[in-house]
């Protein structure tokens, strides 16, 4: 994964709960990578029940991430590291409570 600016989307059926729950868990996220203000919750879009909203991952975060938790990125489940990222941030939601599905957005 390139080191730049990164988007994931979330889908959630449960937008107004796992927005506060994803946000917080992005908020430790931060606090364990020592840093502060490196990502950025749009607001959602719904279609047949679901929600989808993005977030943008700041290259400052990236790196932090890389740094502090590339042996846990490296043991998630994928071929790939982008595959492997979105494992690791797949199961960090779960583990803080969101049961959504992450996806990774190509430039």
């Amino acid at each position: 994964m390139s080191y730049k600016a990164v988007t994931v989307e979330i889908a959630t059926t449960k937008y107004e709960t796992d927005r506060e729950l994803i946000s917080l868990a992005m908020e430790s996220l931060q606090s364990l990578c020592g840093i502060k203000d490196s990502f950025l919750i749009s607001n959602p879009m719904e279609r047949f029940g679901w929600a989808f909203f993005k977030i943008l991952l700041k290259v400052e975060l990236l790196l932090a991430m890389q740094q502090k938790l590339a042996d846990q990125i490296a043991i998630s489940k994928g071929k790939e590291h982008e595959d492997k990222f979105i494992s690791f941030l797949t199961i960090f939601f779960e583990y803080n409570n969101c049961k959504v599905k992450v996806k990774l957005l190509e430039d």
